[in-house]
């Protein structure tokens, strides 16, 4: 690039930008080696990701599915009726650390699922769509908290591995081939001066003495 500041060709300069270089390639080294292992923790956790997925998103078409039996069979008004009053549910979170990434685990967590004398409607006056509609939103909702975790990990190995891809190309690609063509042209220019200085040397040596 033209708007780079060129080295001056001298020999301490010529070591200088030598040492660059190789802490470029340790740090491209280790780099490497670094996204390596987060792809293989990525692969380690995609798989029981994946897996909760699916099964939160066959359980949201279940639980969907019985919401709209009962809003048939009761009417959205009364469901919403039934709904009331609403609850919080408190999650106690433990803070985690992989490959330098800060995360949270839930360690405990409110009981989900309720009985039907748990809920503050009778199970005669909402029906048995309406009290299974619930059973399955609860249901989802334990899914739901205990992907949360292993969702947030995931997500965060993938932003590290893209930034780590990214400081490997950009070491790589761009600042090693960069310092490695500063050394060639420091050292052409070294040796073309040295060659000037043998030359300008020997006609010295070849000029006749004068008497």
């Amino acid at each position: 690039m033209s708007s780079l500041r060129r080295t001056p060709p001298t020999r301490h300069a010529l070591l200088r930008v030598g040492r660059r270089l190789e802490r470029v390639r340790t740090a491209a080294e280790l780099l490497t080696r670094k996204r390596s292992a987060l792809v293989n923790e990525l692969f380690r956790t995609a798989r029981p990701v994946l897996d909760a997925r699916e099964a939160i998103e066959w359980q949201a078409a279940v639980a969907y599915s019985t919401l709209l039996h009962a809003e048939a069979d009761r009417g959205h008004a009364l469901l919403h009726a039934f709904s009331m009053p609403m609850r919080e549910l408190q999650v106690e979170l433990r803070p985690t650390q992989a490959w330098g990434l800060a995360g949270a685990a839930i360690v405990a967590r409110d009981r989900v699922r309720r009985s039907a004398v748990e809920r503050s409607a009778a199970p005669g006056p909402a029906g048995p769509a309406a009290t299974a509609t619930a059973t399955e939103f609860e249901v989802l909702t334990e899914l739901l908290l205990d992907a949360a975790s292993r969702e947030l990990l995931i997500r965060r190995l993938a932003h590290a591995l893209a930034e780590t891809s990214r400081r490997v190309n950009l070491l790589e690609n761009r600042v090693a081939p960069r310092l490695a063509s500063e050394i060639k042209r420091i050292g052409s220019t070294l040796e073309e001066r040295e060659r000037e200085e043998q030359l300008r040397y020997r006609r010295l040596l070849k000029r006749p003495r004068s008497r």
